[in-house]
């Protein structure tokens, strides 16, 4: 189960989110996104910048459907999600950057290679 020590509230401009911290597990499994999203309103925000680390290690693994089932509770919620990968840092499926890019197109889920870039996304108005 996730710990709640790991997040923290950070605020940018006036963008509030709550940022995991790197190398750190959080969720272990997919059903761990409810205690996140309680988390998220706690704070209270609706923007969550984690990193890979935080994620459940099948997360990117299509065939596990983690990312999927994470994603959509999310979406369900209006919860939106930066998640700072670096390229090549984790072994992915093959259908995994095809997943991303379906899940990006909405606006609440963003992949990026640096937290400066996370940052950025979650301080945008959409």
């Amino acid at each position: 189960m996730s710990d709640a020590t790991i997040l923290k509230t950070t605020t940018f401009g006036s963008a509030t989110f709550l940022e995991g911290r790197p190398g750190q597990p959080y969720m272990r499994r997919a059903e761990d996104v409810t205690t996140f999203i309680e988390d998220c309103f706690s704070a209270p925000t609706r923007r969550a910048l984690l990193y890979t680390d935080n994620l459940p290690p099948a997360f990117f693994d299509v065939s596990s459907q983690e990312a999927g089932t994470i994603l959509q509770k999310l979406r369900n919620y209006g919860v939106r999600l930066a998640v700072v990968a670096q390229r090549d840092s984790v072994p992915a499926s093959s259908r995994f950057h095809e997943l991303m890019a379906a899940e990006q197109r909405d606006g609440t889920f963003g992949l990026f290679e640096t937290r400066e870039a996370a940052v950025a996304w979650l301080a945008a108005e959409r």
